[in-house]
């Protein structure tokens, strides 16, 4: 815990340090540290036993107030940590490199940002204190309102950062209220000793529903998905798949960390309606994503149909759906990650994100066309992709509670092939585009960005098991553990 924190505090130091006008030297350093961060998770998944639960911990003392004893923070790592670590120091490197052409100005505060995201990102991963989670996971407001307000592509960035701001905002009272309750009832925020408290039906379930709503922010799920298309659309290239990669998963990871662990009375009690709203997410996400005319609107609300999928496949309560939900999160960051990074290959050449505008790529962009046939299939759960197998294990669950509510839910995932077919065959076959003046394949630096993705995409889903094993291994608290 402590060498990745020191690396942070070394990267912001190092750039702080650094001449503003100095842009390739700033990008050097930024992408050095940050790769330095991504080395020691992997350190960190080397040294991991398999067979534990909770590992490498570390313990913390602070007080807020002299009268207030908050007891040691505890800071600790298990597979699903480990599997968000991975996912968060993997695309911050990526964010730096597809960043230095698109930002103009300010590059040296946009890094400083970009690292001040991924500690807070971190510490929401590793933290296993409701308070301090708390303070990481609404922290993570602040350089994400820049990033898009700042920095975003279009006249209405402005708006779109008030908009995403509002949506976060409100609800922010929400968790808090429950963590103080929590605090004032038993007298601590300890995750660990939460675990083992007992709380009446009637608490539960109230608590359940401000869990609830305020994860489901973050998912999103309908009808709370309207801040997601206008920050996606105005956000550069890097907030998108930060949005897409990491932020969107915050929500299912905070509904597997609280929910049910926590509050498995209210769990039950709701797990109905929740199901319910899911459906919903899928198949009008599903419908929604079919009618986008923009590259990035469509790969955004998509999004919204994919991650309806997760509380679905949480609030089954049975094993096949927490793995299910857990490893499709970890599946689309990368997918729609890459994705956006595709979309914006081509906006950087064109300078249009209008999809009437592109067709017959495949005679002059190759390269690109089977790049986007993979992430395509992919995106639609094509089997060998590591969509694919989220989808399975979620589908597989959805039928275990009902056989009703899983056939809604294959009418979405219909939907998915739908629009990620038609969106490959628009682009890339008929005659070229009269609007179009050249199209330059991609270039080794953007083959070298794209790559990874494409080998995790299919790695993941031709040899999932270390993933899923370290999943399993996490759910020793949930009902399946």
């Amino acid at each position: 815990m402590v060498l990745i924190y020191l690396i942070v505090i070394m990267a912001l130091v190092n750039i702080i340090g650094t001449a503003r006008e100095r842009r390739c030297v700033l990008k050097k350093r930024a992408l050095e540290w940050s790769l330095a961060l991504l080395f020691s998770t992997l350190v960190f998944w080397g040294g991991f036993d398999g067979e534990s639960h909770f590992q490498f911990f570390s313990l913390v003392e602070w007080n807020i107030f002299s009268t207030l004893d908050w007891g040691p923070i505890v800071f600790a790592v298990d597979g699903v940590s480990l599997v968000f670590l991975l996912l968060t120091t993997f695309l911050i490197p990526i964010c730096i490199l597809i960043s230095q052409k698109s930002i103009k100005f300010l590059f040296k505060e946009f890094l400083l940002c970009l690292f001040f995201l991924e500690v807070l990102l971190i510490g929401v991963s590793i933290v296993f204190d409701l308070l301090l989670f708390y303070l990481f996971f609404e922290g993570i407001l602040i350089p994400m309102f820049f990033l898009i307000g700042i920095w975003g592509s279009r006249e209405e960035k402005v708006r779109a950062s008030f908009y995403f701001f509002f949506f976060y905002f409100y609800r922010l009272s929400l968790f808090f209220f429950i963590i103080l309750f929590l605090y004032q009832r038993i007298g601590t925020t300890d995750y660990f000793l939460l675990l083992n408290i007992k709380l009446f039906l009637n608490i539960q379930k109230w608590a359940l529903v401000g869990i609830f709503l305020n994860f489901a922010v973050k998912l999103p799920l309908i009808p709370f998905h309207i801040w997601l298309p206008q920050a996606h659309v105005e956000a550069p290239v890097a907030g998108s798949v930060i949005l897409a990669g990491i932020l969107l998963k915050l929500g299912g990871y905070g509904l597997f960390r609280f929910s049910w662990p926590l509050f498995p009375g209210g769990s039950l009690y709701w797990s109905p309606v929740i199901v319910f709203f899911s459906v919903v997410a899928v198949v009008y996400g599903g419908l929604m994503t079919c009618r986008q005319i923009d590259f990035k609107r469509l790969v955004a609300y998509s999004s919204v149909a994919h991650m309806g999928l997760v509380p679905l496949g949480l609030f089954t309560h049975v094993i096949e759906g927490l793995i299910g939900a857990l490893f499709l999160m970890l599946a689309h960051g990368f997918v729609s990650s890459a994705l956006f990074i595709g979309v914006t290959f081509l906006y950087d050449r064109h300078h249009t994100r209008l999809i009437k505008y592109y067709r017959g790529l495949t005679l002059t962009m190759p390269l690109f066309v089977i790049t986007m046939l993979i992430l395509s299939l992919a995106n639609m759960g094509f089997p060998l992709s590591c969509n694919f197998v989220g989808e399975f294990f979620s589908l597989l669950a959805v039928f275990q509670y009902h056989y009703g509510v899983g056939m809604f839910v294959i009418l979405g995932v219909l939907f998915s092939a739908i629009y990620s077919l038609s969106l490959f065959n628009r682009i890339s076959f008929g005659g070229g585009s009269n609007y179009l003046l050249f199209n330059r394949d991609l270039s080794r630096r953007e083959i070298s960005v794209i790559f990874p993705f494409l080998l995790i995409i299919l790695g993941g889903g031709i040899v999932p098991f270390p993933i899923i094993d370290l999943i399993k291994n996490s759910l020793v608290f949930s009902p399946g553990g």
